[in-house]
């Protein structure tokens, strides 16, 4: 069994709105043009850190600095998308979800969910793993997070 601390989660079905970022560093740019969208469209308030989810689309691969970032804000059918971003229909999911916070450790963390699943009574899922960010100070130098494995019994 692995030492973290898991959490079992069901994420509803959610319309969500979309912001995608690539390169070498491809979360700032999908955060960039998703909080900005959630400014202007009151999805989010000034100094305020509205619920998002990310994940790598796609995965870094070897021999290339480059890679995916996807950004996902939870919107009313009636918020509609602008520019590049574009609307997503997420179906939900069974998660073991776990905190951390130093975004250094992200992937070993990554690697003590899945340690966590394989030694549970729970089985991989092929819903979307995700990422989701609960705390910034505002120079992000302290950052929280929260990571979804997906799951199924």
């Amino acid at each position: 069994m692995s030492d973290i601390d898991v959490k079992i989660v069901e994420l509803p079905p959610m319309r969500v709105i979309s912001a995608y970022g690539f390169g070498e560093q491809p979360e700032p740019i999908a955060w960039e043009k998703l909080l900005a969208f959630a400014l202007a469209k009151g999805l989010r308030k000034e100094k305020e850190l509205p619920q998002t989810f990310g994940f790598n689309n796609p995965n870094p691969s070897k021999g290339s600095p480059n890679y995916g970032y996807e950004l996902w804000i939870p919107a009313a059918d009636d918020v509609m998308p602008e520019d590049d971003l574009r609307v997503v229909h997420f179906e939900g999911g069974l998660y073991g979800v776990t905190r951390f916070k130093d975004l250094n450790t992200i992937g070993r963390v990554w690697q003590q969910l899945v340690k966590w699943r394989e030694g549970s009574k729970y089985k991989h899922a092929h819903h979307q793993w995700l990422e989701e960010q609960t705390f910034a100070s505002d120079d992000f130098t302290e950052i929280e997070f929260n990571l979804y494995l997906p799951i199924t019994e």
